[in-house]
């Protein structure tokens, strides 16, 4: 029993969002519309994904 990863796809623009969500998706690794990443869970990402999640996608990656 390792670490928990999600894969986040950006699945909404960020155009008419507050600043803070554009930061937000910036520092998760995304911007673009489809564009995905694989992060491993802990309390800052899962915040980050909390703030924006009318935007994004998220998935658990089984490995």
């Amino acid at each position: 029993m390792g670490e928990v990863k999600v894969k986040v796809t950006q699945i909404k623009s960020q155009i008419d969002q507050p600043q803070r969500q554009k930061r937000t998706l910036a520092a998760l690794g995304l911007g673009k519309i489809n564009k995905s990443r694989i992060h491993v869970v802990n309390p800052a990402i899962w915040g980050m994904l909390n703030a924006v999640s009318h935007l994004v996608r998220i998935e658990e990656v089984k490995e």
